[in-house]
């Protein structure tokens, strides 16, 4: 059986070192991770036809979207697909932080996700894709539990 997919959409080059933490995280819940560079500003021409590639493969999959600034690429994709957005947006000083709200601000209809951290957005992924995947559920739970016995642990050792 194919592993269910993310597809980690960069807006540019600029976000690889962020996707790369995405991908990472993925791969630990045995998820196919591919990275991919196009922006909705500058190439929407080009991220329709990446959306349309993707959306042809018939496995489950969610879409991480790592754009910042007007981060116009996670609305274009999820008016775009059928699967599941998630806006992972690089945080930024620019702006005292506010570029944020264009992850968060979308027009009725529009509806990604919007997790900050990118360990964090690998997870929802992996929930997401653990409901119809048996494989992905049991490494979502594993991650939980030993998350769990770390603090257990660190409790343990500062009493």
């Amino acid at each position: 059986m194919d592993r269910p997919l993310v597809v980690v959409l960069m807006g540019s080059k600029a976000d690889l070192e962020h996707g790369q933490k995405i991908a990472e995280a993925c791969r630990g819940y045995g998820l196919e991770t591919v990275l991919r560079v196009g922006s909705a500003h500058k190439t929407p021409e080009h991220v329709a036809r990446l959306l349309a590639e993707y959306e042809a493969d018939p496995r489950p999959k969610v879409y991480i979207t790592v754009a910042g600034r007007s981060n116009a690429l996670s609305g274009f994709a999820d008016g775009a697909v059928d699967a599941p957005v998630i806006a992972c947006p690089p945080l930024s000083e620019a702006f005292g932080g506010a570029d944020i709200f264009s992850s968060l601000r979308m027009p009725s209809g529009i509806a990604p996700a919007v997790v900050l951290e990118p360990v964090n957005a690998a997870r929802l992924a992996a929930k997401i894709l653990g409901l119809a995947d048996a494989r992905v559920r049991e490494a979502v739970a594993g991650s939980r539990k030993r998350a769990a016995e770390k603090i257990l642990e660190d409790d343990a050792s500062v009493r």
